[in-house]
């Protein structure tokens, strides 16, 4: 039986209230990670520390997150993230089975005065990997790739890593986006790619155009159904309740499309 096509949507999830009053944000949102998902209709989801929060333990968050079919968790949160949060992660995965790996968000950067373009190095990442591997259960070890991030010299990183999620930061970038596909392809080599999808404007603060989010959804669609991506991520949950134009048109795009079969996961 072939699955649906909602099975390969993510929601990127942040603790309730994380945007309120940033990127020229209206409106206060309370809507959980857990709450967000349902919301969408979408059955996996990407819980990402923000500011370092939330404060471990996580368990109460992950219990709300148990009937999700798959959720991967930030063992490295955002760029105001200091903490590490691995241990906590290995953990979840020792409780929770719907936990399947752990994700790097803002990994890189532009080069320092020492020429790291990362938060971490290679040798870290072999290390960080070693350990995911070695739990109860083994986990993927996902990244975050942005399309500013295509110049750097990122592929013996993206090499240790399981699985890559690509964003393009500002939406009138986007207008590069099937350009930029193909070269996030070839830097991951044989590493599946997951598109992110922003709903918010988040590089010019500002919304995100309807046509833009349409476009973006309609290529990581046809993109999906040939095979070219693994997912489609979208975000985030801390906007999904603001009543956003993008957002209301992705939850109305999600309930049209996301039932119809994915070819070849039969």
């Amino acid at each position: 039986m072939m699955e649906p096509i909602r099975d390969s949507l993510w929601v990127w999830g942040h603790e309730a209230g994380s945007h309120n009053g940033q990127y020229n944000l209206q409106g206060i949102s309370r809507m959980t990670p857990a709450e967000g998902a349902y919301y969408l209709g979408v059955p996996n989801l990407i819980m990402v520390t923000y500011g370092n929060h939330p404060e471990p333990p996580f368990e109460t968050r992950m219990r709300a997150l148990s009937p999700l079919k798959r959720v991967v968790w930030s063992v490295l949160g955002d760029s105001s993230s200091s903490r590490d949060d691995l241990p906590e992660v290995l953990s979840l995965a020792e409780r929770f089975p719907n936990l399947v790996g752990g994700i790097m968000d803002d990994f890189f950067r532009p080069p320092d005065a020492q020429g790291a373009i990362s938060r971490y190095s290679v040798a870290d990442l072999q290390r960080l990997r070693r350990r995911l591997c070695r739990g109860t259960r083994p986990l993927d070890l996902w990244v975050v790739l942005y399309a500013h991030d295509l110049g750097l010299d990122v592929q013996p990183y993206l090499a240790q890593c399981d699985v890559v999620t690509f964003w393009t930061w500002k939406a009138d970038d986007l207008a590069a986006l099937e350009a930029n596909l193909p070269r996030a392809k070839a830097l991951a080599r044989d590493k599946p790619l997951v598109l992110g999808c922003y709903m918010w404007d988040y590089g010019a603060q500002r919304p995100m155009p309807v046509g833009a989010m349409e476009r973006q959804c309609q290529l990581g669609l046809d993109w999906l159904k040939r095979g070219e991506v693994a997912g489609m991520i979208f975000l985030a949950s801390c906007i999904a309740d603001l009543g956003l134009e993008a957002v209301e048109w992705t939850r109305r795009w999600i309930a049209t499309v996301g039932d119809e079969p994915l070819e070849g996961t039969a």
